[in-house]
Order: structure tokens, then C-alpha cells, then sequence
């Protein structure tokens, strides 16, 4: 098999998931019903941009934030690792396949399966928003998809990196794990400790924290994709408030970077892995 039919096994394996159905269905559920409600957080500010098109962001970006990493996550952690465990990989690297197609087919299909669902969501949200907004931001929503696909990635390169790199699926899914669980709790209290070593428990009024805890802050995918959003879409800066600065490593297309970054440096280092070792 090619990359190409490695990846076409994975997404139709994939699809076949309870779990991920069930998950992937309330995901839908939840953008949608915040597309009905058109609920914008921070009702009192001043807005530059329309009602609808906030209302029609924030839809997809906070069910977002919480859904599409479990699901990235959800679909490449027991991958290879499983695999290998069951001793099905030997029969996939009998047939005419690399390692590298392996991995890399493995993250295609599986990140093609979280862009589907993620589409969905849009589309559900998109139906809404045609029927009963106001006004109706193709442009907004098709970005704003597009983005929300890339931050799934991360999620699914970081799983199958996981997999590649370990020999079975719960220590994958341990490491897995252990990653969310840093970026979505740990990370904020870390930050704020460093805060405290070097600055204090509260800034002083009006100050800021100085750039290379904002650029720490931003390595996290979840802060990453503030600033990635706030690149492709202007109106996103209506919904968040994050410092603005000078600084070249803190200006907001530095979040497509390091979006990027996390796509592809797990699954080399997965590959990398999994190349090397002996798997009899």
C-alpha cells in the first residue's frame, strides 16, 4: 500500500468508532446550539464588528477549544501503538509500505476524520446563521473553519506521535493525556508561578508581563491559536483580550508558526522512533 491507501484504511477504520461518533455528535450538538443562542461573551464592550459575525466565531471557537483537542487526540493515540501491541504492524509492513508511509498515512487519515467533523460543525452553524443572523459572514466562518481544522492537527500529529513512539496503547494514551492535561491546566499555573518568582502574585497597575513569558505562554497550542485567529480574522479581536506588543516573536502570525511546529515535530520525532526500532 501507498501513503495515500494507508491513509484511505485509517479514515474508514477510523469512522467505525463508538467513542469517537458519540463525541464527534455532541461536539456538532454544542456548535450549533451556540450558533442558535448567538451568544458573544463580553456583552458591554464596544464592537467594531457585527453581532453576527462575533456570534457567528464564537459558535465554533468555544465548543472548540475543548472538543477538537480530544478528539485529535482520540483518533491517533492507539494507532501505531496498538498496532504493535496486537502485532497487526507486522502484517501492514509485510505488504509494500515504509514506516515513513505508515506514519504519515496514519496521520492523514486520521486528521482527515477530525477536518470531517469539524466541517460538519460549520456546516450546521453556517445553516443557522443563513436562516436567522442578521448578516451572514461566509468569509468569517470559512476561515475560522479552516483554522479550527490546522488546531485539530496539532492534536492528531500529537497523538499518533505519542503512538509511533511508544510500543503500546497506554502508554500513548498516558503521554497523551499527560499533555492535555499540562496544556489546558497545568500551563496556566505554571505561568503564574514564574509570575510570582519574578514579577509577583499581581502587576503592577497598568504594566504588562514582560515578553518572554508572553512568548512562553504563547508555545501552548490553546494560546497559539488565539493569535493565529487573531491574524486571519480582525473581527476575533472583539471576542479576546491579549496584550498587544512591538516585539517580533510576540506579533500575532507567530501563532501560525508555532501551530505549525506542533504538527510537525511530533510526528517526526514519533518516526524517528518508531524507524529505529526492532519490532520483533
Amino acid at each position: 500500500m501507498s501513503l495515500r491507501a494507508v491513509a484511505r484504511k485509517e479514515f474508514h477504520e477510523c469512522r467505525r468508532s463508538y467513542t469517537l461518533l458519540g463525541l464527534a455528535g455532541l461536539y456538532v450538538l454544542i456548535a450549533v446550539f451556540f450558533a442558535v443562542i448567538q451568544w458573544v461573551p463580553y456583552p458591554d464592550m464596544s464592537r467594531e464588528a457585527s453581532t453576527s459575525t462575533l456570534a457567528l466565531l464564537n459558535s465554533l471557537t468555544q465548543p472548540g477549544a475543548a472538543f477538537v483537542p480530544l478528539l485529535g487526540l482520540l483518533v491517533g493515540y492507539h494507532t501505531i501503538g496498538g498496532a504493535r501491541e496486537s502485532g497487526s504492524i507486522r502484517l501492514t509492513l509485510s505488504l509494500p509500505n515504509t514506516r515513513r508511509a505508515v506514519v504519515f498515512g496514519t496521520f492523514l487519515g486520521r486528521f482527515a476524520v477530525v477536518a470531517t467533523v469539524i466541517a460538519l460543525a460549520s456546516a450546521g452553524i453556517g445553516i443557522v446563521a443563513l436562516a436567522t443572523y442578521a448578516y451572514f459572514d461566509v468569509e468569517a466562518l470559512v476561515v475560522n473553519t479552516a483554522v479550527s481544522v490546522l488546531y485539530g492537527g496539532v492534536y492528531v500529529a500529537i497523538g499518533i506521535g505519542f503512538s509511533a513512539f511508544t510500543k503500546s496503547r497506554f502508554r500513548a494514551l498516558l503521554g497523551a493525556a499527560g499533555l492535555f492535561w499540562l496544556f489546558f491546566i497545568v500551563w496556566d499555573a505554571f505561568m503564574f508561578l514564574v509570575q510570582v518568582l519574578f514579577i509577583g502574585p499581581t502587576l503592577p497597575e497598568g504594566s504588562q508581563l514582560p515578553g518572554w513569558m508572553e512568548y512562553v505562554w504563547l508555545l501552548n497550542p490553546s494560546s497559539a491559536i488565539v493569535y493565529t485567529r487573531r491574524t486571519l480574522l480582525p473581527e476575533y479581536h472583539e471576542l479576546v483580550f491579549t496584550p498587544r506588543t512591538s516585539a517580533a516573536y510576540l506579533q500575532d502570525w507567530v501563532g501560525v508558526v508555532v501551530l505549525f511546529v506542533w504538527v510537525v515535530v511530533p510526528l517526526v520525532v514519533g518516526y524517528v522512533r518508531f524507524e529505529r526500532i526492532d519490532l520483533e
